[in-house]
């Protein structure tokens, strides 16, 4: 056996020393998954723990200020992905893992993809809001892609019916989760795209229930997410619970944070457009009685606009009268225009010198003067005697005048009119008529008037 020279003999200490300097210079960072075994919780607050699998196990610390970041709760059993950086504990020489951060082996991967997936996305755009399409709530027809089977379609049917029982739902079952799950939710998708104008499908519900982060998975698989961004038609993302987030939901138009949540964005409430109809039934009574009023008043109007009979006799006497003021004036002023003329006419002619001519002309002036004078004596006589017999005509066909100028009509006792004596005969009756009253005699004598 070769000797070592005592120059070279380590202490305990200065072996452990070199042994951990050697081991944290060459795996400072580590990453190691196993199961906790052996978990010691000390009041110092350190974690002190054995991560094993079918054939190895390594301890390991995890210190106070660390152990405080674990979202779970960790115990004995547990899978978990931990890291950290190899060391030696020199007190003891025992090979240890001194642990900085842990997480769930299964969910911590996951998270892990979820988060690349999510970075090269939102890199390329897919995240954007300038290109998501709007969706409404009048939709006449509805694409489901979920499970047939879940509570999911369930709570979309049960909505739909409540809120808007007249929308159409077209259910495309697919599997939620499993390894067959986005291939089945990627053909519904492109299915119901190449269908959407023979069912006139207009939009499309991707969802499930809640569930733990592997129970979503299929909706946080890049194959999904092309096939959401790709779809013609537009679409809403409906998985999980409020708080859980998938990438369908990221590359969606819309996300809802459940089914229910979707079918009620997706669907008018009819009570809402019973609400709508009922006031705009109270809008149109509304014009209806100002309509109605506006008529009334323009009947009114009419009503008052039309002349009684005696009112228009009355602006038609009045109009008479006025013509007569106004044929008279007009008669007045010719004759003092005539008047005028022949003063004109006289000094033209007192102006000219021959005697024959002057005479001539004088007669012909005093001829002229005379038939103008007659003229118009002769026209009022006649609007005179026109007029004269107007109101005797109307006096002769008035009884009641009449009777006021002190004549009287006498009837025999059938009623009949008297116009002859002869008619009657002594001791009869008559009936009298003067103008304020009826006189019932008895004939004494007749007498006739020789002609």
């Amino acid at each position: 056996m070769q000797s070592v020279p005592e120059s070279n003999v380590l202490s305990v200490s200065g072996l452990n020393r070199l042994a951990k300097s050697l081991l944290e210079g060459h795996f400072p960072a580590v990453r190691v998954e196993g199961e906790i075994s052996n978990l010691s919780r000390p009041s110092s607050g350190h974690w002190y723990f054995t991560l094993k699998d079918q054939s190895a196990q390594l301890r390991c610390a995890m210190f106070a200020g660390n152990n405080r970041r674990v979202r779970f709760k960790a115990d004995s059993g547990l899978q978990v992905t931990v890291r950290g950086r190899l060391s030696i504990y020199e007190g003891r020489g025992d090979y240890q893992l001194i642990v900085d951060s842990m997480e769930e082996a299964g969910a911590g991967a996951l998270q892990r993809a979820f988060e690349l997936l999510k970075a090269k996305l939102e890199e390329e755009g897919l995240f954007r809001a300038d290109t998501k399409r709007p969706l409404r709530e009048d939709y006449r027809h509805i694409g489901l892609v979920t499970s047939a089977t879940g509570a999911a379609v369930q709570d979309l049917i049960s909505v739909f019916g409540r809120r808007s029982p007249t929308t159409r739902l077209t259910l495309f079952p697919v599997a939620v989760q499993g390894a067959q799950a986005p291939q089945e939710i990627v053909r519904a998708i492109a299915n119901a795209n190449r269908l959407a104008e023979k069912l006139g499908l207009q939009a499309l519900i991707v969802g499930r229930g809640g569930g733990s982060i592997e129970d979503l998975q299929a909706f946080n698989e890049e194959s999904v997410a092309r096939a959401i961004v790709s779809s013609e038609l537009p679409i809403c993302s409906a998985v999980g619970h409020e708080t859980d987030f998938t990438i369908a939901d990221f590359v969606a138009d819309l996300r809802a944070p459940t089914p229910s949540a979707a079918a009620e964005l997706l669907s008018q409430n009819q009570e809402d457009q019973l609400q709508l109809l009922s006031a705009a039934r109270a809008r149109l009574l509304v014009l209806i009685q100002a309509r109605l009023q506006a008529s009334s008043k323009n009947l009114a109007w009419l009503v008052r606009s039309l002349k009684r009979p005696d009112r228009l006799l009355a602006e038609q006497s009045q109009h008479l009268d006025r013509l007569e003021l106004q044929l008279v004036r007009a008669w007045r002023m010719r004759t003092q225009r005539s008047h005028s003329r022949v003063a004109l006419l006289d000094q033209r002619l007192q102006s000219q010198s021959p005697k024959q001519r002057l005479t001539r002309v004088e007669q012909q002036l005093k001829d002229r003067k005379h038939r103008l004078m007659r003229a118009i004596k002769a026209l009022i006589a006649t609007k005179s005697a026109n007029l004269g017999q107007l109101t005797r005509s109307l006096d002769t066909v008035s009884p009641l005048a009449t009777l006021a100028r002190g004549y009287s009509i006498s009837y025999d006792a059938n009623g009949a009119l008297l116009r002859s004596a002869d008619q009657t005969e002594a001791g009869a009756k008559l009936s009298t008529k003067v103008a304020d009253g009826l006189i019932i005699s008895t004939i004494d004598t007749i007498e006739k008037e020789s002609r």
